[in-house]
């Protein structure tokens, strides 16, 4: 999604109501959690295989890695 999109959404629904961001628990019973929304920023994504989606990259973790998956820059809701 870009931020375009975001707007877009987001001005169909009333400005004083909170925001939270729902995302899987990873339980036995597949709860769905959804925190308050703390903070927006700039920051840094890259694939995780492992995870089989994106991670968070912080400056100490930037790959020096040719074959490494591309660093992305994004905008992080949390």
């Amino acid at each position: 999604m870009k931020v375009s999109e975001l707007i877009e959404i987001l001005q169909k629904f009333d400005e004083s109501a909170e925001v939270h961001l729902a995302h899987g628990s990873g339980d036995y019973w597949r709860t769905t959690l959804a925190p308050k929304v703390s903070q927006v920023f700039n920051g840094a994504v890259q694939m995780s295989d492992y995870h089989r989606c994106d991670k968070l990259i912080h400056d100490e973790d930037v790959p020096e890695d040719d074959e490494a998956e591309p660093v992305r820059q994004v905008v992080v809701i949390e």
